[in-house]
């Protein structure tokens, strides 16, 4: 297939998992500035890629993330927000097998909007249209912003990637499960997060990240009745766990545990799935087995 979205109106579409778990299994020193390795390292993010790649994975994100000015600024990189972004989606270019695809990745800047932080839309939308550009000029398939939890944010990235580029951008949220059912942190439901981004133009949407595979297979049956969008699912590997000796993080579903509920999403419509926090190659090469199933 020519693009992303034409695959997954023919089959189920899989994404990666984690990339800042890879990151730290090869020795990223803990509260460093991830994205640096674009320009530091891009041999070890080349074979990242290529492992999930080699696990079966359709497409894969790039280290990209963090890589607003907003967010760069802290480590004193805000310079060079266009060259990270644009290394680290040609990066993930020159990785990239025949017939896969590159996902630029956007994540939130870590800052609130006015009134409860000091951002206004305009900081946002020119901190986001920066990055977009910098994604599309290394080569990037299409945008996923993924892991927002304010939908004014997640808007104001989609809508100034699609004014900064001709790629599909895609739009993931971040939920947790409450009794009252699935809300983000600032409190939006998913009618109203699929609303607005339909509005804006994604080209696909749906949640990643905060819910383990079982609870984001629910959610996905949530999502599928409000919206003819392909629909993207991406779950933690179960909640973090740190240990007191070691201070190393681990997560609670194991491989086995974690693709149990991957049919439940399909089932409840998921057309692209993948992995988030806790993820790695292992977890991928698991899907994409089932899904060839």
């Amino acid at each position: 297939m020519s693009d992303i979205l034409s695959l997954a109106r023919v089959r189920t579409v899989l994404l990666d998992g984690a990339l800042g778990t890879e990151l730290f299994r090869w020795g990223f020193p803990r509260g460093g500035c991830l994205e640096s390795w674009n320009i530091e390292k891009p041999d070890v993010m080349k074979e990242i890629y290529a492992g999930y790649f080699e696990a079966g994975a359709d497409a894969v994100t790039t280290n990209s993330f963090g890589a607003s000015r907003i967010k760069l600024a802290a480590y004193g990189l805000a310079e060079r927000a266009h060259e990270i972004n644009r290394r680290a989606a040609e990066i993930a270019v020159s990785a990239r097998p025949k017939g896969r695809f590159v996902g630029g990745s956007i994540g939130p800047v870590g800052k609130f909007l006015k009134p409860q932080g000091e951002l206004s839309k305009s900081d946002l939308e020119s901190a986001f249209a920066e990055q977009a550009l910098g994604l599309a000029d290394g080569g990037a398939d299409f945008l996923l912003i993924e892991t927002h939890y304010d939908l004014r944010e997640a808007a104001a990235a989609l809508m100034a990637s699609k004014s900064a580029t001709s790629l599909p951008v895609f739009v993931t949220m971040t939920f947790d499960r409450l009794p009252r059912g699935f809300f983000t942190l600032m409190g939006n439901a998913p009618a109203a997060c699929v609303t607005e981004l339909e509005r804006a133009g994604a080209s696909a949407l749906g949640a990643n990240c905060s819910l383990n595979s079982e609870d984001m297979a629910a959610l996905a049956a949530v999502l599928r009745p409000l919206t003819r969008l392909p629909l993207i699912v991406q779950a933690n590997a179960g909640r973090p766990i740190l240990s007191p000796e070691t201070g190393e993080v681990s997560y609670s579903q194991d491989v086995s545990d974690y693709i149990r509920f991957v049919p439940d999403m399909i089932k409840n419509g998921a057309d692209i799935v993948g992995g988030c926090c806790g993820t790695n190659p292992d977890y991928i090469r698991a899907i994409a087995a089932l899904i060839r199933r």
